[in-house]
């Protein structure tokens, strides 16, 4: 009897139930990953205007992941960051298929919009950088959940949005780029170590 075809939110689904235990980069094949890349690329080329549609977060939410992935992952002078590797598309996508992601991250975007409210009159994206910066600087550390227990999910919702652009990026073409991976590529030679200048050998 012939096998019933994998679909593309089959394979969506087996990502983030994988992923469940920790980082994806640490659990699943950098394959699966790519699929889901690939999946967004493929959408975002068929789009007269080369853009992605988010898949759970409404218009607000998802324009607040933007600016978290990019003050995790910014750009720099070695590489681009985050946003340009796709790290948004990529959460948004696989939170799509997953009731935890979106608990999760749902849940920590709406804290933060809360809490900015409650201390400065304004949502996250509308505080100024200085105002974002302290809510972060709250919820980045561990320690701080330890002497304020009310900070405890807040702060377990940014270690994993952390680990998630993490993931995004790295499996990315822009990521793997930096990381100079080159995959299974033959060498005709082996190089070796570079020598170690005598001086250095002295004690």
């Amino acid at each position: 009897m012939p096998q019933k075809p994998i679909s593309r939110r089959d394979i969506l689904k087996s990502l983030t139930i994988t992923a469940a235990a920790g980082s994806l980069t640490r659990v699943i094949p950098l394959q699966a990953a790519e699929f889901a890349h690939k999946i967004i690329q493929s959408e975002k080329s068929s789009s007269p205007d080369a853009a992605y549609t988010p898949k759970f977060f409404n218009a607000h939410q998802y324009k607040t992941l933007q600016t978290l992935c990019d003050a995790i992952i910014p750009a720099d002078d070695h590489s681009a960051g985050a946003l340009e590797a796709g790290a948004p598309e990529f959460i948004d996508l696989l939170t799509s298929e997953n009731h935890d992601y979106q608990l999760k991250l749902g849940g920590g975007i709406t804290w933060l919009d809360a809490t900015c409210k409650d201390r400065f009159g304004a949502a996250y994206l509308d505080a100024t950088p200085d105002q974002q910066k302290q809510i972060l600087d709250l919820i980045a550390y561990k320690t701080n959940a330890e002497t304020d227990a009310s900070l405890t999910q807040a702060v377990e919702f940014f270690a994993f949005l952390r680990n998630l652009t993490a993931d995004g990026f790295f499996t990315s073409a822009i990521g793997i780029e930096y990381l100079g991976y080159i995959g299974n590529t033959y060498l005709s030679e082996f190089p070796g170590c570079p020598a170690v200048p005598e001086s250095d050998l002295k004690i």
